[in-house]
């Protein structure tokens, strides 16, 4: 019978946490892109079927972990959905400065975005570095149909089983409900500022 109720429990938490989070519309943004500082903006992206918002950092080890298999995703989707880095830590090892050198000791070609006064963390309530946020296009306006972890082995790629992200991004081209719409992302906690 605990059993039961504990189950209970959590299914109705975990309803009530995609309720809060799913079709959620992401207000427009404008943050500077750390790889030419020109200002980068949701409203610029209206031509595509969605977006993809990755926030990450330049020392967790597990975005280092991910590095590759982001840039085989920008890839992968380049111009029907673009990906975006978003960098809100507020350590002395991420300000804007420090992406930069991040940009060029890794050669990133995928925009980097500072949010350092965590505006954007703040509207889509970001905790975890890397945490991944698919965004879908209606008419213009863009609304959350995925969030959480990219896929289920963050050290070890090729044990990677469930590939979360990549997954989702498929079925939003295909205008299928995504089943699993959100899942726990691991990583490091993301600091809000005091």
């Amino acid at each position: 019978m605990m059993k039961k109720i504990l189950l209970l429990i959590l299914l109705i938490a975990s309803g009530f946490s995609n309720q809060n989070v799913m079709g959620q519309e992401v207000k427009n943004f404008k943050l500077v892109n750390v790889l030419n500082s020109q200002p980068v903006s949701l409203d610029s992206y209206a031509g595509t079927e969605g977006i993809v918002l990755i926030f990450t950092s330049n020392s967790c080890p597990y975005d280092e972990y991910y590095r590759k298999r982001i840039e085989a995703l920008s890839q992968a989707y380049q111009g029907r959905v673009p990906l975006i880095l978003v960098n809100s830590h507020a350590e002395p090892t991420e300000l804007a400065e420090q992406m930069q050198e991040k940009v060029k000791q890794l050669q990133l070609t995928i925009p980097y975005l500072a949010d350092k006064d965590q505006t954007l963390m703040s509207d889509l309530n970001v905790r975890k570095s890397p945490e991944a946020f698919l965004l879908k296009n209606v008419n213009g306006k863009f609304s959350i149909v995925y969030r959480g972890a990219i896929d289920d082995n963050a050290q070890v790629e090729a044990d990677v089983r469930h590939h979360y992200l990549r997954d989702a991004i498929e079925i939003m081209l295909t205008g299928e409900k995504i089943a699993v719409p959100e899942v726990r992302p691991v990583g490091c906690n993301v600091k809000r500022k005091l």
